[in-house]
């Protein structure tokens, strides 16, 4: 099975570095920046689950793409997602599979329209993971996860067949067939852990340290499960018990991603992490102050940066 990796970033290259750690035949869709790093240095993972330099890792840009791919896992950023589709066009046939690890829900919806339901699973991924100065990929935690499936919930043949590409590769990957209700449970954390340590511009440990601050994570949460319940995802028990766990431990040096770009001044998913939420709390009357509060101060930022 030969699957297209569109990026050689963090996510991207970690996952994608794994499976051609692991055999597997992969390929890294780049820009010409991207590639001539690689060419340079190879693929660099550190990683507390063990390093690896990849020399020499198979590479293509979007104006030589000449064959098609079995699977394409899209990495990208959501600001990126129209340029990516472009780019992975030429690589796709009637029976490729996307699978998309795009956080929220709405690149969904972007990727029906132009690709087609069919050839669309659902995926998510649960790892901490950054490009360092040296453009080395570089994991903060052990946890590794990528998940994917159908989204009618189905264990369908070309599931199984990419289960059999990613297991043994060195992180946690597995079919599901609760994917939508996966990708809501991680949308539900991820928003509540952005809007907040992006707003109040500190880890989740001196939020908890400051005057009123659990209560302002533990509403955050709430208002998070309130919209992925009205949507018809409520948490489950484990998931909310396990973002709750996370966002109360005194002393956690947590931050989002989306923290984290905000200090570097780089661009953020405002709209598809935090204002997709808030468009569903609207329609469905469902009161989110505090994520509308973060919205604007990221809205603000991005004024900023322009």
């Amino acid at each position: 099975m030969r699957v297209l990796i569109v990026g050689a970033g963090a996510i991207g290259g970690y996952f994608g570095g794994r499976m051609l750690q692991a055999g597997r035949d992969i390929t890294f869709l780049v820009r010409p920046r991207r590639a001539s790093e690689l060419a340079a240095a190879g693929l660099v993972i550190k990683s507390p689950n063990g390093d690896v330099t990849l020399k020499h890792p198979p590479v293509v840009q979007a104006d030589t793409i000449k064959d098609k791919f079995d699977v394409v896992l899209l990495s990208c950023k959501a600001y990126d997602l129209d340029d990516a589709i472009k780019s992975f066009a030429p690589a796709v046939s009637e029976r490729t599979v996307i699978i998309p690890l795009l956080n929220g829900m709405r690149h969904l919806d972007v990727l029906d329209e132009k690709i087609g339901a069919s050839q669309v699973l659902g995926g998510l991924c649960l790892i901490a993971v950054t490009l360092n100065d040296k453009r080395e990929v570089v994991q903060l935690a052990p946890v590794q996860s990528l998940g994917f499936g159908e989204r009618d919930g189905k264990l369908s043949d070309r599931v199984r067949a990419i289960e059999d590409v990613v297991r043994s590769c060195n992180f946690d990957g597995a079919a599901s067939e609760t994917v939508l209700q996966d990708m809501w449970e991680k949308w539900v954390f991820l928003a509540s852990i952005a809007a907040s340590t992006s707003l109040m511009r500190a880890p989740i440990g001196m939020i908890l340290a400051a005057s009123g601050g659990k209560d302002f994570l533990l509403g955050i949460l709430d208002e998070c499960r309130a919209v992925a319940t009205v949507e018809g995802y409520p948490p489950r028990a484990p998931a909310l018990e396990r973002a709750t766990g996370m966002l109360t431990t005194e002393g956690s040096p947590l931050t989002a991603s989306m923290f984290r770009d905000i200090k570097a001044g780089q661009l953020i998913e405002a709209d598809h992490v935090i204002g997709d939420l808030i468009a569903r709390a609207d329609t469905a009357k469902v009161p989110v102050p505090r994520l509308r509060t973060a919205y604007t101060h990221l809205k603000a930022y991005e004024q900023t940066r322009d």
